[in-house]
């Protein structure tokens, strides 16, 4: 018996920026940087890749290869994206 195929794309999901904000918090919360980055690219989709790609002056090509499963993003390309997307990032101090 096959496994039946789904094509579920989580960047659907995100039709709102109260979606977008829940989606990247519970990425940054799980500290794990490929994840980040991978939830960063969902998002990208999500608004567009071409906007994205013109707001940050990055092409679109460079941005789907940075964020793919196997991409590298710089914390330059990163930090651009999300200025592009409308999110920040904020520190807090954990305590031991």
């Amino acid at each position: 018996m096959t496994e039946p195929v789904y094509n579920y794309d989580p960047a659907a999901a995100l039709d709102s920026p109260e979606a977008i904000e829940l989606f990247i918090a519970d990425a940054f919360e799980t500290g794990d940087a490929s994840y980040i980055a991978k939830a960063l690219g969902v998002v990208a989709r999500a608004e567009g890749m071409s906007n994205v790609a013109k707001k940050t002056g990055l092409s679109r090509e460079q941005l789907y290869r940075s964020f793919s499963e196997d991409g590298n993003p710089t914390l330059k390309t990163i930090l651009s994206v999300m200025q592009a997307l409308g999110l920040s990032v904020t520190t807090k101090l954990q305590k031991a």
